[in-house]
């Protein structure tokens, strides 16, 4: 079998050195401790809008966040509520499973958006929601297993 890598493949001028393309001196700025021969044009002013916040309030973010919560903890219990329910718990668990990977992405992608406090608030939220889904799960849960066992603390809690 014939090389196929030899020097009739590799067709082509041989390597030089690299020389420079410029000819001459090259300018030199002057030292820093004289003043400059032109004068200095005038620095940009920042563009921030009054009115406008670069943060976000404590109480804004807690409301973003407790908002999210409850949405994602109502749909945590219906979740288990259907769970517990059907027969089959494929359907249940693919949506759970879903439900993860949906909140993880937009999650991921809501905190991509530069500049804007509230947003970034809510793709915290998101990123946190299965937390919730599962705390209201665990809330179905508790009164569920408190209907057979014979002690529980508010009807919630066994012990």
């Amino acid at each position: 079998m014939r090389d196929t890598v030899g020097p009739e493949i590799l067709a082509g001028e041989p390597t030089e050195p690299y020389t420079p393309l410029f000819t001459g001196e090259m300018p030199v700025s002057p030292p820093a401790d004289q003043p400059p021969s032109e004068p200095l044009p005038a620095p940009a002013h920042p563009l921030v809008v009054p009115g406008s916040y670069q943060f976000l309030k404590r109480w804004m973010f807690v409301g973003v966040v407790a908002c999210m919560w409850i949405v994602a903890g109502a749909a945590g219990w219906g979740m288990y509520y259907w769970w517990f329910h059907s027969i089959d718990k494929t359907l249940p668990v693919f949506v759970v499973l879903v439900f993860v990977m949906v909140c993880t992405v937009a999650g991921l992608l809501m905190a991509m958006v530069q500049d804007r406090p509230v947003i970034s608030a809510l793709a915290i939220a998101v990123m946190s929601a299965p937390l919730a889904a599962t705390g209201g799960a665990a809330v179905l849960h508790g009164l569920k297993f408190c209907e057979y066992a014979s002690r529980c603390f508010g009807g919630l809690i066994p012990y």
